[in-house]
Order: C-alpha cells, then structure tokens, then sequence
C-alpha cells in the first residue's frame, strides 16, 4: 500500500477501523479519515452491525510519522512549540522558533537531517522538509542577496569566490539567482554535509550547476 491509497476493511465501528488503521501504519486513531460503504445488520440486530469501511489519511504518511517524530523530538528538548503541516513543509511555529532555527538556521538543517536518518526505511522516496516561521522564505532572499553580491565581486576582481558549505537546497537558490548573469557561472564542489558553492568568472571554467 502507497502512503496515499485508500484501504477497505469490516468492522463493527468507525472507532474500531480507525483503531486498526492505526496500530497498521503506526500512527494515531485522529490521523485517519473514515467512509461507510455498506452497512450489514445481524438477525434482529441481536449481533450489532457489519460495516464495510474505506479508510485514509488526509496527510501522506510520511508527513504524519515526521510530525510525530518531531514533536517527540522537540518534547525531549523541552522547546515551546507546535508542529503543522503547511505547503509540503513541517512547520515549528512557537515562543523557542528562534531555538530551533539556529545560527544560520544550523539547527533547523540538523534537525532535518535527523528525522530523514530516523524515517529513511520507511519513506525511501518522500523527504522531510522543516521550516519555522517562515525561515526558509527569508533564507532564500539572503541567498540571493550574496549570489548577487558575489556576483559583483568575482566581475570586480576576475577570480572565484567560494561560498560557505551549504545544503542542496541553499546552493540550489545561489545557482538559480545567476543562471542568467552572463558574467559569471557557478558549480559546487566538495563533499557533503561541507559541499559549497562557487562563483567563477565565466570564462574561467564550465557551470556545473548541483
């Protein structure tokens, strides 16, 4: 079963499939939306009744498991914070965002890492991705910022200008932010999690944009 398929079963009640859809994906009863599709009454009604139930989540299960995991997380570190899902992202929204973003939002990149480390054999092919507060937006205009910054200072001096290490998405902005620059190209070297950007005259070398 995908993560997003609808699942039938029998039972005796809502409560009852939402129970057993539960204790099958590892998730909580709240998590699963429930359809009758048919209804059986017993002789009488001396036996109760047999239904015949489609079941789901409205969340992929990946996301439910990663919220679940991050809330334990962030129970274990004792951090006022709440976890949603919004636009295809964990949200930690609360009094401890500025906590869990971190220097350069060090933490909130850790913190991914973590849950995909602790998820991989379950959600092989969906990622986990955190943002808090809307970091991630404001992040991505001070990415642009320093393409553009360094952009001008590699067109002034003629030699490249190494980024800090950043993560695939970070280099994926600084990459997009001067595709169109005629003056200069980028790719990125090293290794992760130390894999950085670097802007070079364009003549000098040729873009391998990763």
């Amino acid at each position: 079963m995908t993560e997003q398929d609808k699942f039938i079963m029998e039972v005796s009640s809502i409560d009852e499939a939402k129970t057993l859809a539960a204790a099958k994906l590892g998730l909580n009863p709240e998590d699963f939306l429930v359809k009758i599709i048919e209804e059986e009454k017993s002789f009488f009604g001396l036996l109760g009744r047999k239904l015949r139930v489609e079941v789901w989540t409205e969340l992929p299960v990946s996301v439910l498991k990663g919220q679940e995991l991050a809330g334990d997380l962030i129970k274990r570190m004792r951090l006022s914070l709440s976890v949603n899902e919004e636009d295809g992202f964990l949200n930690l929204s609360g009094d401890d965002a500025g906590i869990i973003i971190g220097k350069y939002g060090e933490t909130l990149k850790a913190m991914e890492y973590l849950l995909n480390l602790m998820m991989r054999d379950e959600t092989r092919e969906t990622r986990i991705k955190l943002d808090s507060d809307g970091y991630r937006a404001r992040r991505e205009a001070s990415l642009k910022r320093l393409a553009l910054a360094a952009a001008r200072k590699v067109e002034k001096r003629g030699k490249p200008a190494y980024l800090e290490p950043m993560s695939s998405w970070e280099r994926r902005i600084i990459h997009l932010a001067l595709k169109d620059t005629d003056s200069v190209m980028t790719r990125s070297v090293g290794e992760e999690p130390s894999r950085k950007v670097v802007v070079c005259p364009a003549h000098s070398t040729r873009s391998k944009r990763r």
